[in-house]
């Protein structure tokens, strides 16, 4: 089974294309360092549609209240796919280790809040 590190951030509408630019750069260095498939995705659709008479228990959170989302601010949905854990481990070692990660990441000129940033990796539970 796969393993997936995913990732959850608000991000500055004025600033999607420097995000985007740095995104880029991050995701072919990890493809270069093994990851079998690098995503990064801006919310389009932010208000999910609900039946009005669904059970309160049923109802469900927009990614919008998750990022904790601000006016002016839209969400990114993020994920790297790796064969297995152990197989993350190799390739984000790899990857942090790049000096390339240090200016495609410049700490002083982030296009985005990382302390606001959630981020998680995950065992596959369903593989279609």
């Amino acid at each position: 089974m796969t393993y997936v590190d995913g990732f959850v951030l608000p991000a500055p509408e004025g600033k999607l294309e420097a995000y985007r630019e740095m995104a880029e750069k991050a995701g072919k260095i990890w493809m270069e360092h093994g990851a079998l498939s690098y995503k990064e995705c801006v919310l389009e659709d932010a208000e999910p549609e609900m039946p009005e008479d669904a059970p309160e228990k049923c109802k469900i959170t927009p990614f919008r209240d998750l990022a904790n989302a601000k006016d002016g601010e839209t969400v990114i949905f993020a994920f790297i796919l790796y064969k297995s854990r152990a197989h993350r481990d190799e390739v984000n070692g790899k990857v942090m280790a790049d000096p390339r990660m240090k200016e495609a990441c410049d700490e002083n000129n982030m296009p985005f809040d990382p302390s606001r940033m959630t981020y998680g990796g995950f065992k596959t539970l369903v593989d279609l």
